[in-house]
């Protein structure tokens, strides 16, 4: 038996079924609880994975879109060189 950290309800969890790590929901109040400990059994208010997801693609949003294009023209430079230079005399 735990204790719900937000409402204090108890919750019948059994320690055999959960892992460390592992989420659950309190049945009184909805609050995402993480098993913290197994013996004894403590449960702890879950992070909540939405920020955390939204952290990581605003960071793949600050890509520099200038990059991209540099990369695209030194690609075509070499294109040209690779032809034996373009314009032949």
């Amino acid at each position: 038996m735990a204790t719900c950290p937000e409402c204090d309800a108890e919750i019948e969890v059994d320690e055999f079924d959960v892992d460390k790590g592992d989420q659950i929901s309190c049945p009184e109040c909805g609050s995402n609880l993480e098993v913290t400990s197994l013996s004894p059994l403590e449960l702890d208010i879950a992070p909540d994975d939405d920020e955390d997801e939204d952290d990581e693609e605003d960071e793949e949003k600050e890509v520099d879109p200038e990059a991209d294009v540099d990369e695209d023209l030194e690609e075509e430079e070499d294109d040209e060189d690779d032809d034996g230079g373009g314009w032949e005399v």
